[in-house]
């Protein structure tokens, strides 16, 4: 009887939650008939379908379940993060620059590719070739513009390109890979220098370019994803309080603590720039550490995978290989596939990134947009 009360309480707490998230993720907008123009770039974090779409990727359901009901080649059981930002600004889904049928540009682009890093640089799709991808995206339109072609009537025009917010949310994959490496632990810190230079170096070429107002996520707690509490161990010497691995989670947070000081310099540095620092990190680690507080049931364990718990995590049989199971509900759980987030656990990851409680400096995300 007293398990049965819990489940009906823990529903109620879902639905409040996803009520309040609502309510906050549509409160914003931008002002009168300025029409909100966002260029993403970044991993799978944000990848909207680029890399279905780059690759030929197919990602069936279960993927989109929730929200789309139909695969839309994001790695999520429904939206991302960048989908409830959108929302937020009561602006369509930004689509992938890559997408050849059905694409809406007249909002913006995403460039964000899954497995994208910020080096080798010449290696699709890293950070440095979604800016390359850019430069032609707005050189082409300008130029479609100028000599009123065909189809250049809903294209971005200069002032577009101008007032247009730059999002970037990369380095998950550089901190995995050298995670994986043979490397000391301090030759690993020493690699995260070249990941910042490379974010530094694409703010820089959009400054160049004109672009004046940027908005960077940091990474989120690696050492709490189940793909890498899976990984073989002598013991849990290595687990936090919460459970997640401190070696992997510093190394992210050393990362982050980089990433924040690149954007306070550069900030002195633009001038007429605004370059906002989002702590994702902090959001996402307090939704494990407090997951009861959110709805969720399973913190550290994957809806879609195999094995059962405590992770249902199996780098052999993941999620949409032969052999998973998914989880009938995946409201109940932070993880949807061991790597990325669940549209439950996105929903609430960008009402915390709505409050300003977590960006320096605390501007409402749709400041580039406010008269």
């Amino acid at each position: 009887m007293g398990s049965g009360r819990g489940d009906v309480w823990a529903a109620m707490l879902r639905f409040v939650l996803i009520f309040i998230v609502a309510a906050e993720v549509v409160s914003g907008g931008c002002s009168g008939d300025v029409m909100p123009v966002l260029f993403n770039f970044g991993d799978s974090n944000s990848d909207t379908g680029g890399i279905a779409a780059g690759l030929g990727y197919r990602f069936p359901l279960p993927d989109g379940r929730v929200f789309f009901g139909r695969s839309t080649g994001r790695l999520c059981d429904g939206r991302l993060v960048i989908d409830f930002l959108c929302e937020s600004l009561k602006t369509s889904y930004l689509s992938p620059y890559l997408e050849s049928l059905g694409s809406d540009f007249r909002n913006g682009a995403n460039f964000a590719i899954a497995g994208s890093k910020t080096l080798p640089r010449d290696r699709p799709f890293a950070l440095d070739i979604q800016v390359q991808q850019f430069l032609h995206f707005r050189s082409r339109s300008l130029e479609l513009i100028t000599h009123r072609m065909v189809g250049s009537r809903n294209l971005i025009s200069e002032e577009g390109f101008q007032r247009a917010l730059y999002t970037i949310d990369i380095g998950q994959n550089d901190l995995a890979d050298a995670m994986s490496s043979i490397l000391s632990y301090d030759r690993i810190i020493g690699t995260i220098p070249a990941f910042i230079a490379e974010i530094r170096a694409a703010i820089m070429t959009l400054y160049g370019i004109g672009g004046r107002k940027f908005w960077i996520h940091n990474t989120g707690p690696l050492g709490c994803l189940p793909q890498k509490l899976a990984l073989p161990r002598k013991d849990d010497s290595d687990l936090d309080k919460n459970g997640c691995l401190k070696a992997f989670n510093s190394v992210a947070m050393e990362f982050n603590n980089q990433l924040s000081i690149l954007c306070d310099e550069m900030s002195a540095e633009l001038k007429n720039a605004t370059i906002v620092y989002t702590d994702i990190y902090s959001i996402k680690y307090d939704l494990i550490a407090n997951y009861i507080k959110y709805g969720f049931e399973k913190p550290l364990m994957a809806c879609c995978g195999f094995g059962g718990a405590p992770y249902n995590y199996n780098p052999n049989i993941s999620c949409l290989n032969s052999g998973y199971q998914a989880c009938l509900d995946g409201s109940k759980y932070i993880s949807w596939d061991g790597v990325h987030y669940t549209e439950a656990a996105n929903a609430i990851v960008a009402s915390k990134i709505l409050t300003t409680e977590y960006s320096k400096p605390k501007l409402n995300f749709d400041y580039f947009c406010r008269a």
